[in-house]
């Protein structure tokens, strides 16, 4: 079987299903949810021009509403990703 790469970005790993876009690790106290809404076609390529984020806790016994810690869009997929960043740094950090 061979090994499977994981895409990260500055240290923590990024999972993708559909328009959706998961960042950090489970294993954490929290991961940050990205969901692409709005793309548009730049040759024949998928961009993102609008993206939900949201701040989650990974707890599996709190209710989908309690899971939520903030919430935001932005334009563009790397200033979701990089303010998600932000927020998920904090959060570990116990700020």
């Amino acid at each position: 079987m061979a090994d499977e790469k994981v895409l990260t970005y500055k240290g923590r790993p990024l999972m993708r299903k559909d328009n959706l876009i998961y960042y950090g690790s489970m294993a954490d106290s929290h991961i940050i949810m990205l969901q692409v809404l709005e793309s548009k076609k730049v040759n024949d390529t998928d961009i993102a021009t609008r993206v939900s984020i949201q701040l989650q806790l990974t707890d599996p016994n709190a209710r989908g509403r309690d899971r939520i810690v903030k919430k935001s869009e932005k334009d563009g997929l790397y200033t979701a990703l990089d303010l998600g960043c932000v927020w998920l740094e904090r959060a570990l950090a116990g700020k």
